[in-house]
């Protein structure tokens, strides 16, 4: 009789251990909306809980009395949130530090830090996790950040200002930063100056408290292209440019700093007289390459197939955003979906990603933001 009770009670403990241990593998899949808040206080980041199975989300938590929150990006470890503030305002911009809470799926002010220019637009972190790059669009700026380690910033040791053009006078007048990223070897930063049709390339030493970046070299692009948004390939060898005002994709080698150019490829499915290509990213596996084009005859997403032994892209074809102004989009961390910030007409579009054939099929359901411009998602398993 004793036995059985002893049994009964170790089968309770076994039970219970399990339980817990399938609550502990719990992952929560969390997207982060940063939008434009039309130069004015209002909701300015979003976080909802993702449903990696279904496509849908739950609101979780809103950043109300920002301005302009319209680029964010998670650190690399998962615990913080970076957000630009402040862009296309007349007085300069900001970047804030918020550490997330996954748990709960809210955010918490660390701090803020002047960027050191004009409207901020974009933020990319190095592989160390260390040290921030802001991307200035409106005096061509370029400003670095170091990340301490409880996710707060210091003030800017430096920050480059270039003066340059290109052609198009209405876009190309001067230098325009509109983003920058840095190498697969963590050794460079690349930086797309669409005023100048040039990729400035800098040598990255974050043991140099003063400089830490040195040694500008320069890529031409192609006049008339404007370069904006620049992704590597997950195997270190290839890397992609989008350029904004010829709606042209750029494919390049990568090794030791340097790019060579592989081919150009049109973004757009049909020719226009205007192009405003906007966002790349290529899938986790490295197969599928997709970018956003936006208006003023043609919101889509365009998706092509990456040879992974020569870099080079073929078309697949082309998804309507089911919205206006596709201006950023993201893959979720299962590779199952792909997310579209459409800013004009206040809503983000899901799709479902079939990861063989690399095409999308639009799930019903929208999600309404108000100016959504830039997503962010990460999943996290037992809250880290």
């Amino acid at each position: 009789m004793q036995l059985n009770k002893i049994s009964k009670c170790l089968s309770l403990i076994l039970v219970s251990l399990l339980l817990v241990g399938c609550q502990s593998k719990k992952e929560t899949t969390l997207l982060f909306v940063g939008s434009f808040t039309d130069k004015k206080l209002g909701e300015g980041i979003h976080v909802y809980e993702f449903n990696n199975e279904i496509g849908e989300v739950s609101l979780k938590f809103t950043l109300n009395s920002v301005t302009n929150t319209s680029f964010l990006k998670v650190s690399n470890n998962g615990k913080h949130l970076y957000s630009v503030m402040d862009s296309q305002m007349p007085y300069h911009g900001k970047i804030a530090a918020f550490a997330i809470n996954s748990i709960q799926g809210k955010l918490d002010l660390i701090n803020v830090q002047d960027c050191g220019g004009l409207n901020p637009a974009h933020i990319d972190i190095d592989k160390t996790g260390k040290f921030l790059a802001s991307s200035q669009y409106s005096d061509g700026s370029l400003s670095m950040f170091k990340i301490n380690k409880d996710g707060s910033l210091n003030p800017h040791p430096q920050v480059l200002k270039f003066k340059d053009s290109s052609i198009i006078k209405s876009r190309q007048e001067a230098s325009h930063i509109h983003s920058s990223n840095f190498s697969p070897d963590n050794r460079f930063l690349f930086a797309h100056d669409l005023g100048a049709d040039k990729i400035r390339r800098f040598n990255f030493d974050m043991n140099n408290q003063d400089s830490i970046l040195l040694n500008e070299d320069q890529i031409k692009m192609k006049p008339r292209s404007g370069p904006r948004h620049f992704t590597f390939h997950p195997n270190g060898k290839f890397g992609y440019s989008i350029a904004e005002l010829s709606g042209k994709i750029t494919a390049f080698n990568y090794k030791d700093g340097q790019l060579e150019f592989i081919e150009d490829y049109q973004s757009y499915q049909k020719q226009q007289d205007i192009y405003r290509a906007a966002d790349i990213h290529i899938s986790h596996d490295g197969k599928f390459l997709y970018a956003s084009n936006r208006d003023p005859e043609e919101d889509s997403i365009s998706i092509f197939s990456v040879n992974q032994d020569n870099g080079t892209l073929n078309l697949i074809g082309h998804e309507p955003t089911y919205g206006q102004h596709p201006r950023n989009f993201a893959i979720d961390p299962s590779g199952k979906f792909l997310l579209v910030a459409n800013q004009f007409s206040d809503n983000i579009v899901v799709f479902r990603r079939d990861i063989k054939t690399g095409k999308l099929s639009k799930l019903p359901n929208d999600i309404a933001v108000n100016n959504p411009s830039s997503l962010q998602m990460r999943t996290y398993k037992n809250g880290l």
